[in-house]
């Protein structure tokens, strides 16, 4: 019983370690825009983006849920808080790799790679659920598609719209508005990337049968929206200087219409509870922007780095996962 715990409170510490990491590799994506074109000064875009992703994250469990009983089968995996354990040092051991070198990567890949590889390490291919893990799959890759071709649409309706106003004016009103479309974004991101933490953690509670199934615990809610929070007070900025300025040359008219585009789309995947990579789509709705504004106007290199980390990242966190199960296989 007292390795149980142990092993529990390790896991706790873990996640929230990696919720913090989340905040500054993550939320950078959320304030990037702002930054860039001078909307907002760095600490007055941290602060923003710390308070609304707390809100966010107190806000909705629905993620949460879907990440504690949609990606494995429990019951089936006997020792499922080790299994989490190696799942969180992969992931997070993934995202400070990407953060220092200052690849936009995805959290959300990286966790539920690791959490699927290390099940399969412990239980084989049987501990994965097919139909809920599909669903997250199919999720991750359409959203930033999605994003990309609102992103498009989205500029393509500001450019019709605002044709006959002043260019000056119009980025002085629109670096304005970035206020606040950078908070929606921040809100957002809260909504979504905070409550994977909190599925995590409540996946390990109810492996070692401390509460039911679906049910997150007020505490549990509160630690990972504080340790975001934290995590986002700290800053990302070589994130923020890859998303904000090696994708495009943004101005507060493309600043707003991809802090939209995401916003929308972030919030509306959780509002059905669907775990989408907020990396992702920021970024993808930044280049459709881009592409809608002028094709050439994207540094497509950037975007074909982004692109390639994003497919590797579920594989390699999978394959690091399981050893990392493995090697602690040795000793527990």
């Amino acid at each position: 019983m007292s390795t149980t715990f142990l092993i529990i409170g390790l896991t706790v510490i873990l996640a929230l370690a990696f919720d913090f990491i989340n905040g500054f590799h993550d939320t950078a994506n959320a304030i990037a825009t702002a930054v860039s074109t001078k909307a907002l000064s760095p600490r007055r875009a941290i602060l923003i983006a710390s308070i609304m992703n707390f809100l966010g994250a107190i806000a909705f469990q629905g993620v949460a849920k879907t990440i504690a009983k949609d990606i494995v089968n429990v019951n089936v995996i006997h020792n499922g808080s080790i299994v989490i354990l190696a799942a969180l040092v992969s992931a997070i051991a993934w995202n400070l790799i990407t953060w220092y070198y200052g690849i936009p990567s995805s959290s959300s890949h990286a966790l539920i790679g690791s959490i699927a590889g290390a099940s399969i390490a412990a239980a084989g291919i049987s501990a994965i659920n097919f139909k809920g893990f599909s669903s997250i799959i199919v999720g991750l890759l359409a959203s930033p598609v999605i994003a990309f071709v609102v992103g498009y649409i989205m500029f393509a309706l500001f450019k019709c719209l605002f044709k006959n106003l002043n260019l000056s004016k119009t980025n002085t009103r629109f670096r304005k508005l970035q206020i606040l479309t950078a908070a929606t974004q921040a809100f957002t991101h809260g909504t979504n990337d905070a409550q994977k933490s909190m599925g995590i953690i409540s996946m390990a509670l109810v492996s070692s049968n401390l509460i039911k199934p679906g049910e997150i615990p007020l505490w549990v809610q509160i630690s990972c929206a504080l340790a975001m929070a934290l995590g986002t007070s700290v800053g990302g900025w070589r994130i923020i200087k890859t998303v904000g300025t090696q994708i495009m040359k943004i101005k507060p008219v493309n600043g707003v219409a991809a802090d939209l585009t995401s916003a929308a789309i972030i919030f509306g995947a959780s509002h059905i509870g669907l775990p989408v990579s907020t990396t992702h789509v920021i970024s993808s709705a930044i280049m459709g922007v881009g592409s809608s504004n002028r094709i050439k106007s994207v540094k497509w290199d950037t975007g074909k780095k982004m692109i390639t980390t994003w497919f590797i990242t579920l594989p390699i966190s999978a394959a690091l996962a399981a050893i990392i199960y493995l090697f602690i296989g040795l000793f527990i």
